[in-house]
């Protein structure tokens, strides 16, 4: 009685350990893919999540008309302020902040630097909030040396099909 294998088997063997393997990398290939874009799903999140925070903070400590903070100018693409900011140093400075965009990007600009908020941006709009109420007054502009509005409204459209586009409410802190 003869012992091994015929070549046949060890062919039929072989087939059989190439598909196991060819099949393991497409599944852990899978996984590795699938874990990026995960990663790269919180990145974008926790990106929009600090902008938003900044954006609430710098609103909410805006300045206007007080000392030399300088006036409100607020346009339907850009608004400049003056509001209080953390400094790297500790503490907190005033500074004067133009929000707007630039390229594809809202961005916020001061005299230390420029902040990208948001990405893969096509349009910004700002509308101003005249005074509380059911028939409330938003405005396309607000220009004043003296005071600010009581919230402004921020549109944002991102590039993609279909369209995304986010509605923040900024609510100004004590105006001034």
């Amino acid at each position: 009685m003869r012992r091994g294998f015929t070549l046949i088997e060890m062919m039929v063997a072989l087939t059989i350990s190439a598909v196991v393997v060819l099949l393991t990398h497409q599944i852990f290939a899978g996984v590795i893919d699938g874990v990026a874009r995960l990663d790269a799903a919180r990145d974008r999140e926790a990106r929009a999540a600090n902008a938003r925070r900044w954006l609430i903070e710098a609103f909410g400590s805006l300045q206007a008309g007080v000392d030399s903070a300088g006036p409100f100018e607020g346009y339907s693409n850009e608004v400049g302020f003056a509001t209080w900011q953390r400094a790297p140093e500790g503490g907190f400075r005033r500074s004067r902040i133009l929000l707007g965009q630039s390229g594809t990007s809202l961005v916020a600009q001061a005299a230390s630097g420029s902040l990208v908020l948001m990405d893969s941006v096509t349009q910004v709009a700002f509308d101003y909030l005249l005074e509380p109420g059911a028939n409330t007054t938003w405005a396309r502009e607000w220009l004043s040396p003296v005071s600010a509005p009581l919230a402004v409204r921020l549109r944002v459209t991102y590039v993609g099909l279909p369209a995304r586009a986010d509605t923040l409410l900024l609510v100004i802190g004590g105006r001034g």
